[in-house]
């Protein structure tokens, strides 16, 4: 809906000059995309999204409302009063303004924000929801699946999730303090050394979405992006089933087509990255996937023939 009224609300922006219309075209360019706040596609989403225009609202109406009463000053007659009437004035102002607006509004954000983050929290289900695990490094992402049948998959720079229903991410970084933030799924969460930080989030449908690291962790930070996937659950066990580690050890074996590859990698490769069924190497991405992957290099180009 949001992309609609961004293209509604172009069309009527364009009539009234071009300059106008490339401001409003940069305003209005975070209404959609994958990584969009404003294009929900969670309830955890949703709630962050509805916070987010109520406090838009709020700090609009309070705008409008301290300008005016600026305005008013430079145009009202001067009065004179009492000392006694000064102070009655002032109190006025300082237990209306002071205490009681301030005390309204944060009593009012709270109702609206703590339920939200609440339902973020990894709290106890009647049935444990599945667990992913994404560790941030300077400038990729590894994504663990421990709860994947016939052993642990292990994958880089993608996240295949369920759809329709709760998934738990326990996350953590392995060298600086990152941040793991899909928009249109729901808040973001520090990724700190040391330490894992659980969030849950939903998506409604199967669906294609942008992640990003949301804490700068070095030159590189802007570019280490994510791509997440939430597919049905048949779907989901399926794509676990064709990345079980004895499956591609089975297949690194018998694929003697590729042997000059094979060894070039083991030569220069697999002390730093791993391929499952060939090199345990974990300072760099996991490579047993590879070649299903939408991008090389965390986002950073398609993956396309010949690059």
């Amino acid at each position: 809906m949001s992309l609609c009224i961004q293209r509604l609300t172009l069309q009527r922006v364009k009539s009234l000059g071009t300059p106008l219309a490339m401001l409003a075209s940069l305003l209005l360019a975070g209404c959609a995309g994958d990584k969009s706040i404003l294009d929900p596609a969670g309830q955890a989403a949703r709630d962050v999204a509805m916070i987010w225009w109520v406090m838009l609202s709020f700090g609009t109406v309070v705008l409008v409302l301290v300008t005016a009463f600026w305005l008013y000053t430079f145009k009202r007659k001067e009065v004179t009063r009492t000392p006694a009437e000064e102070r009655k004035i002032a109190r006025r102002w300082i237990i209306g303004g002071g205490i009681v607006l301030p005390v309204a509004s944060i009593t009012a954000l709270l109702t609206f924000g703590v339920p939200t983050g609440q339902r973020l929290l990894a709290l106890p289900l009647g049935e444990p929801p599945e667990v992913i695990e994404v560790i941030g490094h300077q400038w990729w992402w590894e994504v663990r699946y421990p709860g994947a049948e016939g052993g642990e998959v292990v994958t880089a720079n993608q996240l295949i999730m369920p759809a329709g229903e709760p998934v738990d991410f326990h996350v953590t970084g392995a060298d600086v303090i990152h941040a793991f933030w899909v928009p249109r799924l729901g808040g973001k969460i520090d990724m700190i050394p040391g330490r894992v930080n659980k969030i849950r989030l939903e998506a409604d449908e199967p669906a294609v979405f942008g992640a990003q690291c949301a804490e700068f962790c070095g030159a590189q930070h802007a570019q280490m992006q994510l791509y997440v996937e939430a597919v049905e659950r048949d779907e989901y066990e399926a794509w676990l089933a064709d990345r079980q580690i004895d499956e591609l050890a089975a297949l690194a074996e018998n694929d003697q087509q590729h042997e000059p590859a094979r060894e070039a990698f083991m030569t220069h490769c697999a002390s730093c990255h791993r391929v499952a069924g060939l090199s345990s190497g974990g300072e760099g991405p996991d490579l047993s996937d590879l070649g299903s992957r939408t991008s090389l290099g965390a986002g950073i180009m398609a993956m396309e023939e010949g690059r």
